[in-house]
């Protein structure tokens, strides 16, 4: 029987504001036919392609997680750089390189000896995890996460104020109109 890589996955993920790949590999080998023990993950947007040695097989088995490529962290484990990012003086800029690709249409194998494809893509923002720089917005102070496209997260905030007014206002007229038609009706 062959070797196989199936139930292995490889998925993206935002922990503490970086892209990060989790992986578990497990490789079936009943007749020890696989030649490597290696695994790797190999991606590629049909142009560019990096491959990612994730480690040894123990067992016939390898979980944990990497960063994405172009990802880094500090020694705290802050993120400090993105994929397609890239710090000027002391701004954040999106640039085209530093593996910006990754962040796009990609497709990706893991890699032993046997392979399997699986299903991989930059993971997205989420309100408690930016997978960008944190950027100042121009004229103002604070800073808003990038989201993976660079032009920030979506507000997680309410910014219908006025909707809101014009819809109460509604809401209170209509409320008044049924009430004076309620009070003609008895009148009548």
């Amino acid at each position: 029987m062959a070797p196989s890589l199936t139930g292995s996955f490889a998925t993206g993920v935002c922990e503490a504001d970086s892209p990060w790949i989790t992986f578990d590999v497990e490789m079936t080998d009943p007749d020890e036919q696989s030649t490597g023990n290696t695994a790797s993950l190999i991606m590629t947007d049909g142009t560019n392609t990096e491959t990612i040695v994730l480690g040894d097989l123990e067992n016939g088995s390898l979980s944990g997680k990497v960063l994405w490529p172009g990802a880094s962290v500090d020694a705290d484990g802050k993120a400090n750089g993105w994929p397609g990012w890239a710090l000027v003086g002391d701004k954040w800029i999106e640039v085209d390189d530093n593996f910006a690709w990754t962040r796009g249409d990609i497709t990706a194998q893991l890699v032993v000896n046997p392979e399997l494809d699986v299903k991989i893509s930059y993971p997205p923002a989420t309100p408690n995890c930016a997978i960008g720089p944190k950027v100042t917005p121009p004229g103002g102070e604070g800073a808003t996460p990038a989201a993976s496209n660079g032009t920030g997260l979506a507000s997680t905030g309410f910014a219908g104020t006025t909707i809101a007014i014009v819809a109460g206002i509604i809401v209170i007229a209509g409320v008044a109109f049924l009430v004076v038609a309620r009070i003609r009706r008895k009148r009548a």
